[in-house]
């Protein structure tokens, strides 16, 4: 492989770290799932695969949230420094004055695809780009209030497509709760895990203003409410063959909590981090066993 083509793929790999490319790649999929399973069960799958709107607003999903996660580590380059050595160099294979290029162009593009949509959308995706610059720029030094807001920010593109279907089902907003709590639980674990940069950079997390074991007693809190949103979940919708997975989830956050009280090591705050992350993407995954026969028949 000549220096170029190396040098070239580097480049595509810190674009893919600063993006979070896994995590757009998981919000796409929840949307389209959320389409296929909850929104539009009776349409055929290519109608929803094809259907040029809902994939514009797919596209300004991932471009409003790409864009957001560079000027995120716009303002995080110091601290990311002392917390992720390595993803830091990673990073910086891409200027800092590219990464500003490419956030604008991107939120260009994202108001571009909203405006094929509607003015309602074109409207919806500029709180948000402004919503999360402010959350960048002032609100996350904030303790607590700076974590529901990232959780919030977090799980907001899973609601833009309503701006489209205008189906506003119940269960997404039960479903959106239940993973709006796992987000604020990974953001307090995460602030437990960045805790040395974070004091370093005087960031005003709960942790360090209020300790470890205030941080772990409000993960408690929330993993107590997850559980009962869990259980409202199983009991009182139709879930099909999704009810195993929240009952493995409170199983999972059990386990969970009693790891986060045995630990003060960074290296186990990694793995609880990881944890939730996968019960996240497993969460998405488990709309498909809302109804998994639809599969086969949306399909064949």
């Amino acid at each position: 492989m000549s220096i170029l083509k190396k040098h070239t793929l580097l480049k595509l790999l810190s674009i893919f770290s600063v993006v979070r490319g896994y995590n757009i790649a998981l919000i796409l999929l929840a949307q389209y799932l959320t389409s296929i399973f909850i929104l539009s069960p009776d349409s055929e799958l290519l109608d929803v695969l094809l259907d040029l709107y809902l994939f514009a607003i797919v596209l300004a999903t991932v471009g409003a949230v790409a864009s957001g996660y560079i000027i995120n580590n716009f303002y995080d380059q110091e601290k990311d420094l002392i917390n992720r050595p390595q993803k830091f160099i990673l990073d910086q294979i891409v200027s800092q004055q590219t990464k500003l290029k490419l956030y604008f162009i991107l939120n260009f593009l994202v108001l571009l695809a909203a405006s094929a949509i509607s003015f309602r959308a074109v409207l919806f995706f500029v709180c948000y780009i402004f919503s999360i610059w402010f959350y960048s720029h002032k609100i996350k030094k904030m303790p607590i209030v700076g974590n529901l807001t990232s959780a919030l920010l977090s799980i907001a593109p899973f609601f833009a497509i309503f701006l489209y279907f205008q189906n506003y089902n119940q269960l997404i907003f039960v479903f959106g709760f239940y993973l709006f709590l796992i987000l604020a639980m990974r953001e307090l674990v995460k602030d437990l895990e960045n805790i040395k940069g974070d004091l370093a950079m005087n960031y005003q997390t709960v942790p360090v203003i209020y300790g470890e074991r205030s941080t772990k007693l409000l993960i408690t809190v929330f993993v107590f409410i997850n559980i009962s949103i869990s259980l409202i979940l199983v009991f009182n919708f139709d879930l099909g063959l999704m009810d195993y997975f929240f009952l493995g989830s409170i199983l999972t956050l059990i386990g969970t909590l009693f790891m986060t009280w045995k630990t003060s090591s960074i290296k186990h705050y990694h793995r609880i981090h990881n944890v939730l992350k996968i019960l996240i993407f497993l969460g998405v995954l488990s709309i498909t066993l809302l109804n998994p026969a639809l599969i086969i028949n949306k399909i064949f």
